[in-house]
């Protein structure tokens, strides 16, 4: 059975995934009469910040709170409990989560336990979309919000290990899914969960030694200064990168000293040269004796590593917090995937493909301070340019303000598969929100089109 759309109806629209990029993406296109539909492979939202997902896709660990204080990860339209820590732990952000979905009504729209698994585009235009069920639904467009912190990463290396190992990605409490008490154990990385899971495990009752591996020294940065959480008052978006930089890193060096007061190699890089590290109890942990820091990995050595210093330790355990590949299995095109260096396809404003008007990525970024409200400044974007009250500049343009954003957000890290994402979270909104003004124009000037036409579709 099929229908006709007229001229005059909005694109319908598939959403891949109901974490919290995907269902703040649903919110805004329900604000402006968008029809879409959000297929979810899990029994329920949340993604990443689901604790025990049954699709095996969450990171989340027991005792995880958000690096991210209240003050800067809530949705502009639904405020945060106010009763809340300042950091709150992951069972209260997913409640927040639910909440939201509830509030505004956007369940009904989800489909659960059913995955997408292709999504073709054709070559006039508009989506096939296939689902785990085995049916394919036909859309005009597409959004893609599947996340990029379930794809573990574990870097090879000569030899082999005889001992335990998990990727932290896995890693739920100090016994589960191994049991680390009384052990030696290795945590391989330097981010915040190698941070709070080394913490975790380094106290007296729990591993009879803790090691963590680094190729290079980081900042470690505190939660907070003078009794308020560090991220809660930014220097202002306005403010040019460099004297933001210059300023913020005079200022970080006064907080926290030098990396080697608490027995940890000094970075060969200012603090904000990589994605930043924060934790509470890290440099504690470390300067108490109880974490004892090695360098990078030279080869795996039976029931213990030797490391490029020489030096060899006897472990029972290994946990890799070595991040993770940026995936989207459900692309067969090459050019809507991350390449080897993990660089997704080059998109302006971190979402639009040039060549491709009705494909969106949606929270596909590593914004400082936090990730869990990106989508939603996105999400203004997307909706004004699929109710035609945006248009994009001309591709030369896009694909022209694409390396000069790059530029800009990531020009001053060090080159690494961790930082083919990063951006500074209130410069890009700031930039944002002038682009989807400048789009405004162009679009009344053109008479609002609509770049995405509503299409013959069929009924599932």
């Amino acid at each position: 059975m099929e229908r006709d759309i007229s001229a005059t109806t909005l694109p319908r629209v598939c959403i891949i995934g109901a974490g919290c990029s995907g269902f703040t993406t649903a919110k805004r296109l329900k604000d402006h009469g968008i029809p879409f539909d959000v297929f979810e492979g899990s029994d329920d939202i949340g993604g990443n910040w689901y604790y025990g997902n049954p699709n095996g896709l969450s990171s989340c660990y027991q005792s995880l709170h958000i690096d991210t204080s209240k003050w800067r990860l809530a949705f502009e339209d639904y405020p945060v409990p106010a009763d809340w820590p300042d950091y709150p732990h992951h069972s209260q952000l997913l409640q927040y989560f639910h909440d939201y979905v509830d509030h505004f009504g956007l369940r009904e729209h989800i489909t659960f336990n059913t995955r997408v698994d292709k999504a073709r585009r054709r070559e006039e235009g508009g989506w096939d979309v296939t689902l785990s069920t085995g049916e394919t639904r036909h859309y005009d467009a597409l959004c893609v919000a599947n996340g990029h912190h379930w794809d573990a990463r574990i870097p090879d290396y000569p030899g082999e290990f005889s001992g335990e190992q998990i990727h932290s990605h896995h890693y739920r409490t100090p016994f589960e899914p191994i049991d680390c008490v009384g052990k030696r154990v290795l945590v391989v990385g330097m981010g915040n969960s190698a941070m709070d899971i080394a913490s975790e495990l380094s106290q007296r009752p729990i591993a009879e030694k803790l090691f963590v591996s680094t190729r290079r020294g980081v900042w470690v940065l505190p939660k907070y200064y003078n009794g308020a959480p560090l991220d809660k008052n930014p220097a202002p978006a306005w403010m040019p990168k460099t004297l933001r930089q210059k300023l913020g890193e005079r200022f970080i060096k006064k907080l926290v000293g030098k990396m080697s007061d608490y027995g940890l190699p000094d970075p060969e890089i200012g603090p904000f040269d990589s994605h930043a590290t924060v934790s509470g109890e890290f440099l504690l942990r470390a300067g108490s004796g109880d974490i004892t820091m090695k360098p990078a990995i030279e080869r795996l050595d039976g029931d213990g590593v030797v490391f490029t210093d020489g030096s060899r330790e006897q472990l029972d355990a290994i946990v890799w917090a070595t991040g993770y590949d940026i995936s989207f299995p459900f692309f067969d095109e090459p050019s809507f995937k991350a390449d080897a260096d993990n660089c997704p396809p080059p998109l302006y404003k971190r979402m639009l493909k040039p060549d491709v008007p009705d494909l969106f990525y949606m929270g596909l970024g590593q914004p400082l301070p936090t990730l869990v409200n990106f989508a939603e400044q996105q999400s203004k974007l997307v909706a004004a340019y699929l109710a035609g009250k945006y248009l994009p500049p001309d591709e030369q343009t896009m694909h022209e303000t694409i390396v000069a954003d790059e530029k800009y957000h990531t020009g001053q890290f060090y080159e690494s598969r961790r930082h083919t994402i990063q951006l500074d979270f209130d410069a890009y909104v700031r930039d944002l929100l002038k682009e989807i003004e400048a789009g405004r124009k162009r679009a009344d000037k053109a008479g609002n089109p609509r770049p995405v036409p509503a299409r013959r579709m069929e009924e599932a």
